[in-house]
């Protein structure tokens, strides 16, 4: 008897892709990622929104804004010299955690925010919290990217994350669910 409808097979694959499955963190992207202090240029401030606890890490990554690229493997998108970025930071002991990331230059891009609780560098359904750009509601399925993407202008663009666990047996939802509504 199957307990979860097919298209939890195609989130849970794309969330285990996008996070290490094992082994040290990942360095690609890392470096093109890194915003340094007075460097201006595009890229995005993202806010973390709805933390379970301040446990592990967060890891912002960023991806072509299209269904096939999105959430698509690391070493691929660099092998064939598309947009891929990545911040992996602890989380903070206390207030709200922002990253910021380096984008190409303006456009649009998909965004996924992971919050991994044990640090372990691979998705714990179960326990890791998950947002994509846009807040859309999460369901079983692969999001698209076009409901995943912002808009990076040529400086400094905020975007908030609110992070989604999951909530019994089959749903994601934001712990508080007032920041369902951002």
């Amino acid at each position: 008897m199957r307990l979860w409808p097919i298209p939890f097979a195609a989130l849970a694959a794309a969330l285990l892709a996008s996070a290490a499955l094992a082994g040290p963190p990942q360095e690609l992207g890392k470096a093109e990622g890194r915003c340094r202090p007075d460097e201006t240029g595009p890229a995005l401030l993202v806010t973390a929104i709805g933390l379970k606890d301040r446990a592990g890490d967060l890891k912002l990554e960023v991806y072509p804004a299209n269904d096939k690229d999105f959430l698509q493997d690391d070493k691929i998108l660099i092998a064939q010299g598309k947009t891929f970025r990545r911040v992996e930071e602890p989380v903070p002991s206390s207030g709200t955690p922002t990253l910021c990331v380096r984008v190409p230059g303006p456009g649009t891009y998909a965004v996924s925010l992971l919050h991994d609780r044990d640090a372990n560098h691979k998705f714990n359904l179960s326990g890791d919290g998950v947002g994509f750009s846009g807040n859309h509601k999460l369901s079983w399925s692969k999001p698209k990217a076009a409901a995943s993407s912002v808009v990076a202008g040529a400086g400094l663009t905020r975007v908030p994350i609110v992070l989604n666990y999951r909530q019994g047996l089959l749903s994601f939802a934001p712990m508080d669910k007032r920041d369902a509504r951002r």
